[in-house]
This record gives structure tokens, sequence and C-alpha cells, in this order.
């Protein structure tokens, strides 16, 4: 007797062969079958007639560490087939650290991934840990409705060691063998990785470099080997600018030690890559290391990074003085200064000048050729665009979709720098064997972008609206290859004996919805929330954790954890 059948769907198992006719019978949390089974052999079963079943999805990329404790389900990715999460990236995690520390993780978090200091402190009332060992155990017993892989941080592993001076100075011997020691035992307890952030538009709350940019890359490799020596485990990092300087002597040099650490140690290596000046410089550098033994692979987009702006939010004209006064009203007092013809004329003037600001991932100036609006429609209008067929400025033309909506028009305000110059451009970067596309950054920026919905943008826009990848090759980049990437055990593919980690879904209305600005964190924090059309059921490890997008009450999920023989 099977707990749970899959019926009548057309299995895209996730490996990129050619889908097939078959029903999946499930047990014990496993696929138990596949093939035609019997009637009355299952105590539940679902109807899959005329839809697709698949492997659920994985993302690599992710900041659920905070949100885990306030949010058992994992929105907005669970929405979006997302059934397994790597979270703790870019040096920022929760732990180690005891509770006196506890300020150090927080301020390296609340700028450079836009979490309120706030928020964080509402959702995590109890800090129960020290270690990362001991972080971990907590974790697994919190409520989950999907899985997670849990990476440590090495801006957390600074303050840990060095407590305050980690944000301003180098580490000594003494400080390098601590970090290492707990390095070592959270590896031993299942840490997934390490991760570290170069970046310099990673920023503390008061503008300062966060605990990690302090490092020195003799520090990182210290760290790197114990990785090495523990024979398991990632090493993710925001990369440093160099490695797309215009300077080619700086961006060889980068590059040069990059590729060689990946060889030297070999800890397979990964970073997010977007198109842009020095691109395909960094991808020469991953076929490099490759070619040489080391293991370094690059995370890509599905869509492209960019910041989500509504007057229910965050403008780029909030910080200039003919709008602050303005935008610090209630909307009703905002419509009746835009629906003032000189109020309006002068406001659209002052957005011409300077003052802008530049830094931590906050909105900068505004591109209207490259902010569009967001729409049900795939590919959303630019701003540019349709403020021109309506003979308007673009900020008239953002005001006319504002008032029109009630506030609620959202735009979205691409990235000139790590934005594809064409299609053919960013398709070269998906299709790459050395790239994952799994770069969504869940559980950050919560009020600036959502890229939760990457996987079914993938599936809407790349797969069914431009064909440049079959629905298999499409199912196969965020199931199979992320499973591998990140040394996952039986997830990934629809096989007997593998994890039953499944969705059902109509590839012919798999789509994201647009997104709502809503106030449901902890202490009334806003955030941009973004569900899915097309997904009848995700199913997690045999359970059907949501139907139609709406939660069952099953919280199957459960942390993963790493070590030689894989993640598990």
């Amino acid at each position: 007797m099977h707990d749970l059948v899959i019926r009548n769907g057309e299995v895209v198992d996730g490996s990129g062969r050619d889908r097939y006719h078959a029903d999946i019978g499930i047990s014990g949390g496993r696929i138990t079958e596949i093939g035609r089974i019997a009637r009355g052999g299952a105590r539940a079963e679902l109807d899959a007639e005329g839809q697709v079943v698949t492997p659920g999805f994985i993302d690599g990329h992710t900041h659920m560490d905070a949100q885990l404790f306030w949010d058992p389900l994992g929105t907005c990715s669970c929405w979006h087939g997302v059934t397994t999460v790597v979270m703790g990236n870019c040096g920022f995690t929760l732990a180690p650290a005891p509770i006196e520390q506890r300020s150090y993780v927080l301020r390296n978090l609340e700028r450079s991934e836009d979490i309120p200091a706030e928020v964080m402190a509402a959702g995590i009332p109890d800090w129960g840990w020290t270690t990362f060992r001991e972080y971990l155990d907590v974790l697994d017993g919190l409520p989950k409705g999907i899985n997670y892989l849990s990476q440590i941080g090495h801006s957390a592993l600074r303050t840990y060691a060095m407590g305050e001076r980690a944000f301003t100075e180098a580490a000594g011997e003494d400080d390098l063998r601590a970090m290492e020691s707990e390095l070592a035992d959270a590896l031993a307890a299942g840490a997934t990785g390490l991760t570290t952030s170069r970046s310099p538009n990673h920023l503390t709350p008061d503008g300062k470099p966060v605990a990690s940019r302090m490092a020195t890359w003799a520090e990182v490799q210290r760290l790197v080997g114990t990785l090495g020596s523990a024979g398991h485990g990632m090493f993710q990092l925001a990369l440093e600018p160099e490695t797309r300087s215009p300077d080619p002597d700086l961006r060889r040099e980068a590059n040069r030690r990059l590729a060689a650490l990946a060889v030297e140690s070999g800890v397979p290596m990964t970073f997010g890559l977007f198109p842009g000046p020095g691109w395909q410089d960094v991808m020469a550098t991953i076929e490099g290391a490759t070619a040489a033994g080391g293991r370094m692979f690059a995370q890509t987009h599905s869509r492209g990074a960019s910041h989500i702006l509504t007057f229910r939010s965050r403008l780029h004209f909030d910080v200039l003085p003919e709008w602050a006064p303005i935008r610090a009203l209630p909307l009703e007092e905002q419509r009746k200064a835009f629906e003032d013809p000189e109020t309006l004329r002068r406001l659209v003037a002052a957005t011409e000048g300077e003052g802008y600001n530049t830094a931590g991932g906050r909105p900068t100036s505004p591109d209207y050729d490259l902010m569009h609006v967001v729409t049900e429609q795939l590919p959303n209008p630019t701003v540019a665009d349709m403020a021109a067929a309506q003979g308007l400025h673009p900020v008239e033309l953002m005001v006319k979709l504002a008032l029109e909506t009630n506030f609620e028009q959202l735009f979205a305000q691409f990235v000139k720098e790590v934005r594809p110059a064409s299609e053919a451009e960013h398709l070269e970067l998906l299709r790459h064997p050395n790239t994952v596309m799994t770069f969504s950054d869940s559980g950050a920026h919560v009020s600036q972008m959502m890229d939760s919905s990457i996987h079914t943008h993938l599936l809407a826009y790349w797969v069914r609206t431009r064909a440049a990848f079959t629905l298999e090759e499409g199912v196969r980049m965020v199931s199979h290859v992320p499973a591998q990437a990140w040394n996952v055990r039986d997830r990934g593919l629809l096989r007997e004996g593998y994890i039953a980690d499944v969705n059902v879904f109509d590839p012919q209305r798999i789509a994201p919805d647009v997104p709502l600005l809503v106030a449901d964190l902890p202490a009334g924090g806003k955030r941009l929330k973004q569900k899915s059309t097309g997904i009848s059921a995700t199913v997690v490890a045999g359970e059907v954790f949501l139907r139609d997008g709406e939660h069952t009450g099953a919280l199957p999920g459960r942390l993963l954890r790493s070590s030689r023989g894989g993640v598990c």
C-alpha cells in the first residue's frame, strides 16, 4: 500500500530526458514505484491529468537564515516550486555568536541584506546558541515546510573570534586558529560550507565594511584550507570588484588567485555572476580552473538583478529635497500633491538633478530604459517606452500609473552593470556548462527585490514564451543540476528510492504572479510577497505540502547536513 500515488501525469524526471506518462507511488517519504499503478493501492492520490510531474526545485543562493525562525513555510520560495534551499550565503549567518555578540551578526545582515534589525529582534526572541553546532541543533528543532542547507558565514566567524576588532583589523595568528577550530567543528556538525564577501556593496548600517571584507587573502586561504582538510563543503563568495576591473592587470591577478585557490585547495567554489563588463574573463577563469582540476561554477539568474520600486515603499526620488516632504505624508495627502499640476511639474524637474543614493544595494539614480512596469505579461514594458508612447515624461507616467492603481503599481529597476546586453548574451551564460541558474537571494532585500520567482520565470519566459529551452532542459536546470552542484543526495531526480520532493504543474500556465507589498513580518515589517500560477501541488518528503499555493498544514521539511558522503 502506497502512502500517496500521483496519477496520470507526464513525468519530467529532472535528467533532461524526454517526458513520459506514468504514475508515481510514494511510501515512507520516498519514491517506491514509477509506472502504471493499480487502483486502490494508495492511502491518498493526486490527479495530475494534463500536467507534468517534476522533482522539487533547489535554490542554491538564499538568505533565509533569520526568516526560518518566524516563517515555517519558506515563503516566497515554496510558492515557486522550491523544496530545498541553501542559506548562509555571502558570509552572513546568525552563528557562531554568543548572545552578547548578537548585535554583531545583526549588524552584518541589516544593511547588506536589507533585513531590518527590529524585524530580526522580534522574530528571534530567544538566542539559544553560541557555536555553529549548537545553532544547527536549534534549526533542527524548528518547524519547516521545505528543506534547508546551512553554510557558516565568514563575517560571523570573524566576530566570534575577534569581537569588535573583526570590523577594523586583520586577524592575528590566535584569531585564525580560533576561526579554523570553529569552522572545523561546524563542518563536522553538518555545515554545508563556508561563505564570504569581498564585495564593496556589503556594508554595515553605519556605512563601514562588513567583517569579512577586512580579511586578507591569506586568511581566506587558511579557512578554505580547513574545508579541504574536512573533505566536504562548498566555498561561496561574493566576488571582489577586481575580478571585473577595467584595469586588465588588476583583473588578471584577481582571477588568477581565485583559480589558484580552487585548484590548490580542491574545494568546490561558487559565486554569483551576471552579464556585464568583465564577465567573459570570469568565465574563462572558471574554465581554466576546471581544466586544471579545480571545481568552480557560477550562479546565474533567469531575469537579471532588479530593485522593485513602488509609491507604497521606496522610490529613487525619496532622498531628493523636493520629494522628501511629500513622500513623508500619508498616501492620500501624497495623492493631492501629485494631482496638482504645478507641484507635479516641480517634482518632475527635481528628478533631473543629483543627490541619489548609491550604495549598499539601495536604489541609485533612475534609468528609465532599464526600468520596467511590472505586469503579468512577459516581458514587461519599460517606463521609457510606455512614457514615449503616451507623450509623457517617465516620472509623469510613473505618477499616473500610481494614481490609477491606488499606489499599488510596481516598477522593476534593472542595474546596467549587471544587465545582459542582449538575450543572446544572457542565454550564453544560462547555457554554459559551468553555471547553475540559482541566484534568488530569497529572504534578503525583502522590501526591494523579489527574485524568489526566478524558477517560475525560467519556465514561463525562457521555456514557454521564448522556447530557448525545452521543458525537460528547464526542469533539469532547477532540479538535478543544483543537486549535483551541492552534492545533495537522493534529490533532484524522480527515481525509485529518491526522496519524494515533487511538483505537479501545468506547463502552459506556470508563471510568477505580480508581487504585492505586505506588512506581515515581525514587528510589522514590510516585504514583497509573490506567489505563482499553475502549480497545483508541491510534495515534500512524500507529504502534500501545498495545494494550489495554499498550505495543507503539513510541515515535512528538515535541516539537511553535509558530510563526506554528501548532503542528506
